[in-house]
């Protein structure tokens, strides 16, 4: 049997295979961040997966940034997500929540009346985001979050771990890279602060690395794993040294004994991420980043990892397993139903049996 099919367990997270769904962002839930009846039997048709990373979802309204993503700070979003990890369960697999703050990335227009964008400093990050009502505008000016509002963020951050356990998620993983909040916190470029939380990188990871033991206080440090990408720029993020700054992040996380670490392929050539989380985590890894069933099955023999997650491939393959398991061709996407409502090029993807000849 191919290594990609053998169970493997993560922290508490017992997986019944090594094949993960990555956590995309695909805007279907409602104007009031609820997960919709469609995201309900997106997240059913791909529960053969080991373990499903249900795409980023913020921990308080601040949190929000992107139109139509959804979140888990109300009791009605509780309850939709409920919804969710009930069906999933019910077909035998297991599902963990992705919880991402956008920080300075983000727009008004997406976000409920009064509630504010915040970052580490007060400094706007030069890109767009897409909104419903204005089309694609500039991101807002964001506040510098006082040493009080770090606090709350982080408290916000403690009640969504225990949020998403009451919606029935077997566990949570921190969203740190894609230049998000906890990312802002981490490079140099977009971290400007003075006090603990600026300056050096020992005090730049430290509010990562405090939302990280905030949740494993919650919920158990067995079901919390952290999503990075060192050096990634996305969203306007630039780092002095990312490397040293992704080493302080995995040595700051690793006395927390977390389930996994979810590690991205690097975008700069001179950085293996693979190889740093080797030396400086002791948790299970799960690599992601371009694999196909062959590469998978490679980086897993090579001991590189023990478990690879797919975005792209899970899109319009909801049997994704089967299909690897089986050798059948790989259905592509409809790039143009990425991020629309309703569940045309989201939901409605056949299974390789309703597209056989």
């Amino acid at each position: 049997m191919s290594i990609l099919f053998e169970p493997v367990r993560l922290g508490e997270l017992q997986l019944a295979n090594r094949i993960v769904m990555a956590p995309m962002t695909r805007s279907r839930a409602d104007a009031n961040a609820v997960p919709t009846p469609e995201m309900v039997e997106y997240y059913r048709q791909r529960a053969s997966a080991g373990l499903i990373i249900a795409e980023g979802t913020a921990p308080s309204a601040s949190g929000l940034g992107y139109c139509r993503t959804p979140a888990i700070y109300t009791a009605q979003q509780i309850a939709a997500w409920k919804a969710v990890t009930e069906a999933v369960h019910a077909e035998g697999g297991l599902i963990v929540l992705q919880l991402m703050h956008v920080g300075r990335a983000a727009s008004a227009h997406n976000k409920p009346a009064g509630a504010a964008t915040v970052a580490p400093s007060a400094l706007r990050a030069r890109t767009q985001l897409f909104t419903d009502v204005a089309g694609l505008v500039d991101t807002d000016e964001p506040q510098a979050l006082s040493l009080q509002d770090i606090a709350q963020v982080i408290e916000e951050y403690r009640q969504a771990a225990l949020n998403a356990r009451e919606a029935g998620f077997d566990g949570v993983e921190l969203h740190c890279t894609s230049g998000y909040l906890p990312m802002q916190f981490l490079a140099s470029g977009s971290n400007r602060r003075e006090d603990r939380y600026g300056g050096c990188v020992e005090n730049r990871v430290r509010f990562p690395a405090e939302v990280l033991a905030a949740m494993a206080s919650a919920i158990g440090a067995g079901r919390v794993g952290l999503r990075l990408c060192p050096g990634n720029p996305f969203n306007d993020i630039s780092d002095d040294d990312p490397l040293a700054t992704a080493e302080a992040l995995c040595s700051a996380a690793e006395p927390l004994d977390l389930a996994y670490v979810h590690i991205m392929r690097s975008p700069l050539p001179t950085l293996d991420a693979f190889a740093l989380a080797q030396r400086y985590c002791s948790s299970g890894l799960i690599l992601n980043d371009g694999f196909d069933g062959p590469s998978a099955e490679a980086a897993l023999h090579a001991g590189q990892g023990e478990a690879v997650s797919f975005a792209r491939h899970f899109i319009a393959n909801p049997d994704l397993v089967h299909r690897l398991r089986h050798g059948l061709a790989l259905a592509p996407f409809e790039r143009k139903t990425l991020y629309s409502p309703g569940p045309e090029g989201y939901s409605d993807y056949p299974c390789a049996e309703a597209v056989a000849p």
